[in-house]
């Protein structure tokens, strides 16, 4: 259990714990509600409730807070359990649901009505604000709340069985009007919501608060340490409540620690919903959103979220991240293991005069260059090949230190292949560069060239024959600012107009034609790409490009 490592207030306490006998086992659990895809902050509080566990030969349970059926779906809950598995995380026994207690929940609702601690009120949702008061006053009572006990049964009854509308009743807890914690000022226990639940089907016409569930679920299951985000630590003393007032089989703890917020993005479900819905990504899972199934589909693995969470401090104070230390985990973890190739973007074909034609040499570059263990690549060497506009300039004045590119009449060195000089060049009626007339120098594949001829640098390249066609699309952030919406503003005006452009006719080294679905690539001097996951096919792959090579943003600016 002890790695040397620094321990959080957390791990402490939990320590302390099992040292005095406290708790026997560790039990945590992930809680999350199924209206929507899991995102980057909830990663930190998966990484935390299942490391913790797994540090402490503990167990931690996935259960889902299905207490609110209007925008509840199976969809969501397949999607989540698929998250965290990819995470590298299993959850102990079956998965769990609110749900699953609905029918004890009632039964406690019941008990707390029996024992003058709960009762119907009839107030409206203004009426309710009004009499609540605020954090400076005390609230005042209902009118309801000193009403029979058997009335509030019957009602709550007939609330149960779909005789009531919606809105005109709620169930309360009878605590403390005057508490200097809104929370204990009477809460709701349950709604009437005369809809269909995704699991329970028709049975319910009343859902509990999850103020009202979440504590007993922690108890039936026998949760020790059950952790929250710092908006639930004014819910505590709620939390706590009931589980005194309650017959429940464990008595969990609730502790809290500040949620991850990373700039220029959001995590509101919410924002993440309407950028869906308003169709300004391309679903739940686009590479541009902070979803895990984004993140999955762009490319970025498992290993580089959770070494990116495990940096993050759990403290008791809220804080922002800066995008750019998440990304330092992807490029770290990408540049270890991703395999090496080559793809033109923008391709300028280069003819190699002195050449054969129809000759193919077929040279040999590492899948990694410090990594024997994922062998090699061929690449075909042929007469016409195909290297970056970009990596061409017929400004023959450009000094060497400026432009390590090829130059008209100067050499450069392609990448695992020979030197080449340009020779000529080849313009269309509007003056544009077509076609670039070179020629190799013999000897010099793995060689150094001969005394006299210094390349300029070393560009990629790939056969214009033998290659495989492809769709790249070069993924930026999706906000231009660090705090979307920030000053109450609409955060949709930070969108970035060009966080997606999409390439096609590249033109990648043949090896891609094969290429498996779950291979992560840096191309090189491009940056590191992944096969997308939905447009993909045998014949045209398509990548996502996970990250560039180096961070664009550091100055401010993409």
């Amino acid at each position: 259990m002890d790695d040397g490592k620094p321990q959080n207030f957390i791990q402490q306490i939990i320590r302390q714990d099992l040292e005095e006998g406290v708790v026997s086992r560790v039990v945590t659990r992930f809680p999350p509600e199924p209206n929507g895809y899991l995102h980057i902050g909830h990663a930190k509080s998966i990484c935390l409730n299942f490391g913790l566990a797994e540090q402490f030969d503990g167990v931690c349970n996935l259960r889902f807070d299905d207490t609110n059926p209007e925008r509840e779906e199976d969809e969501y809950v397949r999607a989540i359990q698929q998250d965290v598995r990819w995470l590298g995380y299993q959850w102990h026994g079956e998965v769990r649901f609110a749900s699953d207690y609905f029918d004890q929940f009632y039964a406690w609702a019941v008990l707390l009505i029996e024992q003058g601690k709960a009762y119907v009120c009839e107030l409206s949702a203004e009426q309710t604000r009004e009499y609540r008061g605020t954090l400076t006053e005390p609230g005042r009572n209902s009118p309801y709340r000193d009403r029979p006990v058997e009335e509030s049964l019957v009602l709550l009854e007939k609330m149960r069985d779909g005789e009531i509308e919606e809105g005109k009743m709620v169930l309360r807890a009878k605590i403390d009007m005057a508490s200097p914690n809104i929370n204990l000022r009477d809460p709701v226990l349950y709604r009437i919501k005369r809809r269909p639940h995704h699991r329970t089907g028709d049975k319910w016409n009343i859902y509990p608060s999850y103020d009202f569930s979440h504590g007993q679920e922690d108890a039936i299951e026998g949760v020790t340490h059950s952790i929250c985000t710092l908006e639930f630590e004014d819910h505590r003393p709620l939390y706590e409540w009931f589980i005194e007032n309650l017959p429940v089989p464990g008595k969990p703890r609730q502790y809290e620690f500040g949620r991850l917020n990373l700039n220029y993005t959001v995590t509101s479900k919410r924002k993440l919903k309407q950028l869906v819905d308003e169709r300004h990504v391309d679903g739940w899972d686009d590479p541009r959103m902070p979803t895990i199934s984004g993140l999955r589909r762009r490319g970025v693995t498992p290993a580089a979220i959770r070494n990116f969470c495990d940096s993050l401090a759990v403290a008791k104070t809220d804080g922002t991240v800066d995008m750019a230390q998440f990304e330092h985990f992807i490029r770290d973890d990408l540049n270890a293991n991703a395999h090496r190739a080559m793809c033109v973007l923008d391709p300028l074909k280069v003819v190699l005069s002195n050449v054969a034609e129809g000759e193919t040499e077929m040279l040999t570059a590492p899948a990694h260059p410090n990594r024997d263990d994922l062998g090699t690549r061929q690449l075909p060497f042929t007469r016409e090949i195909y290297i970056d506009r970009a990596d061409f300039s017929d400004d023959t004045a450009l000094s060497r230190k400026k432009f390590k590119r090829l130059v008209l009449g100067d050499y450069v060195r392609l990448r695992a292949a020979y030197v080449i000089r340009a020779d000529d060049l080849v313009r269309d009626g509007e003056g544009n560069i077509v076609e670039i007339q070179a020629s190799i120098v013999p000897g010099t594949v793995g060689e150094d060239p001969p005394e006299g001829i210094k390349p300029r640098g070393v560009i990629h390249w790939v056969s214009a024959t033998e290659n495989v066609e492809c769709e790249v699309r070069l993924y930026d952030r999706l906000f231009l600012e660090p705090s979307p919406g920030a000053g109450g503003r609409n955060f949709l005006d930070s969108v970035n107009p060009d966080s997606l452009v999409i390439k096609t006719g590249c033109k990648g080294e043949i090896g891609l034609a094969e290429t498996e679905r779950d291979r992560h690539y840096q191309f090189e001097r491009e940056g590191y790409f992944y096969p997308d996951s939905r447009y993909s096919d045998a014949g045209r792959p398509v990548f996502n490009q996970t990250i560039g090579l180096k961070d664009n943003w550091a100055k401010g600016g993409n």
